[in-house]
């Protein structure tokens, strides 16, 4: 099993999430994040006086799969997020070691 973490656009959650399903993705957690690479924010003027926008709003997708899931996920994220602009975001996959479903005592893939 894998968890993928994905980092998006906020205004492309919809599109991934529709991507997703089609996948055969059932659950996945959305949190909202701030955060910078490589573009470093950016400046904005407000009321005449410019500042410095340092975080930019992201969206944090995360979800645990299995092992024959994990390149259709990742190929639904990128073809579904991709804007082609900087900032399009970043794709994590990392070793799930367990997975314990609390309501039924469920482990691993039948827990996800």
């Amino acid at each position: 099993m894998k968890l993928i973490i994905a980092i998006i656009k906020p205004f492309k959650l919809d599109e991934v999430k529709e991507a997703l399903g089609a996948a055969g993705i059932q659950g996945l957690t959305v949190t909202e994040v701030k955060g910078f690479g490589r573009q470093k924010g950016h400046t904005e003027i407000y009321r005449g006086s410019e500042y410095t926008v340092d975080f930019l709003p992201k969206v944090k997708i995360e979800l645990a799969v299995s092992d024959e899931l994990v390149k259709p996920v990742v190929t639904a994220i990128t073809n579904s997020a991709k804007t082609g602009k900087i900032g399009d975001g970043k794709i994590f996959v990392l070793p799930l070691e367990d997975v314990i479903r609390i309501r039924t005592d469920e482990h691993g893939e039948t827990a996800v």
